[in-house]
């Protein structure tokens, strides 16, 4: 209550050894001991006191209903207190997230769509391997740049 060690006490008592003396000591502690049980008494007797008054004009039931109010359990506070844990405890990089079903669809759809492309792809790959030449004719070839009669090194005018 008051924060007394046991230096402090020592130095007290050496003190009150001191300045009463050793024969009126015993006598000094008993009395000090009998004013401490009545102030404790008397502390005891006013909460109780103040207790029953509290009890009659119905604080008591007043102050029970702010606690029931106050009850995180009653609030759902606790579930989000949970959820806020799970939510910082997560790691994406960890543990994927599941997906729902329209996300499954959807990504049986794409991987439906990329076997589609890939099929299609590897069936112009066959018919450009199997025709080498396209249908209209060989290419017309239009010579090279030295050839021609403005790069020609023919200066015979």
């Amino acid at each position: 209550m008051f924060d007394i060690g046991m230096t402090e006490l020592l130095v007290i008592g050496v003190t009150a050894l001191i300045v009463v003396g050793p024969k009126d000591l015993p006598g000094m502690f008993r009395a000090l001991g009998r004013f401490m049980g009545k102030a404790r008494a008397m502390g005891r007797e006013f909460q109780r006191a103040m207790e029953d008054a509290a009890d009659e004009s119905g604080v008591r039931d007043a102050a029970n209903e702010l606690k029931g109010l106050s009850n995180p359990k009653r609030y759902g506070i606790d579930k989000l207190n949970e959820a806020a844990d799970a939510f910082e405890k997560w790691d994406p990089m960890t543990s994927p997230a599941k997906p729902g079903p329209a996300t499954k669809a959807m990504a049986e759809d794409r991987a439906a769509r990329t076997e589609s492309a890939k099929a299609a792809a590897a069936e112009r790959a066959a018919a450009r391997d199997a025709d080498p030449v396209p249908s209209d004719g060989p290419a017309k070839t239009t010579g090279t740049a030295a050839a021609s009669p403005l790069t020609s090194g023919d200066t015979s005018e």
